[in-house]
């Protein structure tokens, strides 16, 4: 007998969210994202993990709270408290540390202690580097100056990406990349992927059982698994199908959903079989998808699609091989 299908939520007691590409679009919410987390916030706690680094948290606080959360600005955790929790580590109190980026960066450094500064000619103990879109090639070439001297480098994150209301943009990866040119070496990063950020937030918010709902592998689900949080890929951002069927093992979500009205529904199982062939089926609800040798191929496509690509995930991550090595349907990713 086959084990009830549980929500994505039961046994969970702390929710943490991504932002950008899961709970909303630029400025507008993301369909059905509000209602969802509004619903599982009546029974647990919901914080908030951005590697946004151009705002603060009470303004992101405010800007969710105007799409219908309740959301006070210590529910939001940002990829500069993690980065200024790091600097603590590297440079001594009351330091001077040169800021590129904008208010949500500079009013952490402030309120950490140290003293913030836009020019290398400060002689600064270190650049902390975040996105804002004022950042510019005269901001990028004070932080290669600075950092030829060979002080500490620490960057909010570094995303390639960022999904904003007119489309996907470049993110902060691109302006680090470009110092990281310039300079020769790498910075510490504090935000998603890297633990720090989801130790920051474990460590505020406390529970015993987490959950977190990301929109891409690279960052969201990559820096969960890292941090050992279950995680949701919501396909409402970053990443769709062609991306999560082909995710490396250790960008691999614990549940697929088309939106976060799924959260409250029963997940349902993957029913792997094999016959003596030594062909392997994968069924998901009504969506069946076999593997014989380095070949997937539909057997029934079900009425749900995200069932579909959840089997067709069962079938291409239980093969062992990279899915360049298989022959895979383009109608389980398009």
């Amino acid at each position: 007998m086959s084990t009830p299908a549980r929500t994505p939520l039961e046994g969970v007691d702390l929710l943490l969210a991504d932002l950008d590409g899961v709970v909303y679009a630029g400025q507008n919410a993301i369909p059905f994202a509000i209602e969802s987390i509004n619903a599982a916030a009546t029974t647990r706690t919901v914080g908030y993990i951005t590697n946004n680094a151009s705002r603060t948290a009470t303004s992101v606080a405010e800007h969710l709270t105007g799409l219908g959360l309740k959301v006070a600005p210590n529910d939001v955790v940002t990829s500069p408290q993690a980065a200024v929790r790091l600097l603590g580590d590297v440079v001594p109190a009351g330091a001077t540390v040169l800021v590129i980026g904008g208010e949500g960066l500079t009013s952490e450094v402030v309120r950490a202690g140290f003293v913030p500064t836009d020019s290398a000619e400060q002689s600064p103990a270190a650049v902390i580097q975040g996105f804002h879109p004022s950042v510019g090639w005269t901001h990028l070439a004070e932080a290669s100056f600075a950092l030829h001297t060979g002080i500490p480098w620490i960057a909010t994150n570094t995303d390639w990406t960022i999904p904003v209301g007119r489309g996907i943009a470049p993110g902060n990866g691109t302006l680090v990349s470009a110092v990281h040119t310039a300079v020769g070496r790498l910075p510490v990063v504090a935000g998603k992927p890297e633990v720090a950020i989801f130790t920051e937030a474990t460590t505020r918010f406390g529970g015993t059982s987490a959950l977190f709902l990301g929109d891409r592998l690279d960052t969201d689900i990559l820096g969960a698994n890292r941090a050992g949080i279950p995680s949701v890929l919501v396909l409402t951002g970053i990443d769709r199908a062609k991306q999560v069927i082909s995710a490396d093992p250790d960008s691999r979500p614990t549940y697929i959903l088309d939106d976060l009205r799924q959260l409250h529904e029963p997940y349902p199982q993957t029913i792997e079989e094999a016959d003596a062939a030594g062909a392997r089926t994968f069924t998901v609800g009504d969506a069946v998808v076999s593997l014989t040798g380095n070949v997937i191929t539909i057997r029934a496509h079900g009425p749900r699609p995200v069932d579909l690509l959840r089997a067709g995930c069962a079938a291409v991550w239980g093969s062992g091989r990279a899915i360049y090595g298989l022959e895979v349907p383009p109608a389980l990713y398009s």
